[in-house]
């Protein structure tokens, strides 16, 4: 594996945690808590080895790769991109702010916060893959169709 292969880690593992994030949610409505539990702590190691290996992309890779694409397709891009950077950089505190009363057994405030937190952090799971497909699969800058 190289450096150049992280992206589509990075798309993999957002897209794992996606999943993982609505087993989860799947199993707290049944009432299944044991395998909600699995299911959030899967999320939260999947999305911690997105991190890692995102911030490993990006310290080691110069350039910026830049969206090329016109047309409408360039605003819908750049809004769901803002979104994503956004959103990712609240859902870290935010997802800290919901396991650590779960750990503590403070259900009631593990749920009232876990309202906020479950749609935000699918929303910047699922819009990282998207932004990944934008960028790499869909609409490839020339540096990268050509490689």
């Amino acid at each position: 594996m190289t450096i150049s292969d992280l992206p589509a880690l990075n798309a993999s593992l957002n897209s794992l945690s996606t999943l993982f994030l609505l087993f989860g949610w799947w199993f707290i409505r049944k009432d299944r808590k044991k395998q909600h539990i699995t299911m959030m702590v899967c999320a939260l190691v999947t999305s911690t080895l997105f991190l890692a290996s995102y911030l490993t992309y990006h310290f080691n890779v110069a350039a910026v790769t830049k969206f090329e694409a016109e047309g409408i397709i360039r605003p819908i891009y750049l809004t769901i991109l803002a979104t994503h950077v956004v959103l990712a950089m609240v859902i870290v505190p935010m997802v800290i702010m919901t396991v650590v009363p779960a750990l503590r057994a403070r259900f009631d405030r593990h749920r009232r916060i876990a309202r906020w937190t479950l749609p935000l952090w699918l929303y910047v799971s699922v819009t990282g893959v998207l932004v990944y497909f934008m960028l790499y699969q869909w609409f490839p800058p020339s540096s990268v169709a050509a490689s």
